[in-house]
């Protein structure tokens, strides 16, 4: 069973070893997520961890959207899964608390799908492809 943590004032325990392996996968969000964190821990709505048997299965945060929108706008980002955790529903569970507590504030949820497989991803999650914006999808409830 997935625990989900919001994490308010360090980044959570195994923390560094996500990190380690999502580098080692060619993936550099979490490094990014870490030094954003130590700059201006503000900066995020929310970043939350999943745990199962009190062991790090992924990370996700929601930030304002960094680029222009046509209204206030919300991004998930950083969101990463370890490699034993997945096809497990931890990324589902992860968006989906994100996309409900972006969805408390705002209309309009983006996120930034870096290769076809988070694409699919997003859309199984319900968010729609865009064309011509800073964001690759974006989520509109109704």
């Amino acid at each position: 069973m997935v625990q989900l943590v919001r994490i308010l004032d360090d980044l959570p325990d195994g923390f560094e070893a996500l990190r380690a392996e999502a580098e080692a996968e060619g993936h550099r969000h979490l490094t990014r997520l870490a030094q954003e964190w130590a700059e201006n821990p503000g900066r995020f709505a929310a970043v939350l961890a999943a745990f199962a048997g009190g062991e790090l299965m992924g990370v996700g945060a929601l930030t304002p959207e960094p680029a222009p929108a046509p209204e206030p706008a919300l991004r998930m980002r950083r969101l990463y899964v370890s490699k034993a955790a997945r096809r497990q529903g931890v990324a589902r569970t992860i968006a989906s608390a994100l996309l409900q507590e972006a969805l408390d504030q705002v209309s309009l949820v983006t996120v930034h799908a870096g290769n076809p497989d988070a694409a699919l991803f997003w859309e199984a999650q319900g968010f729609s492809p865009v064309a011509g914006a800073a964001w690759s999808h974006e989520f509109r409830p109704g």
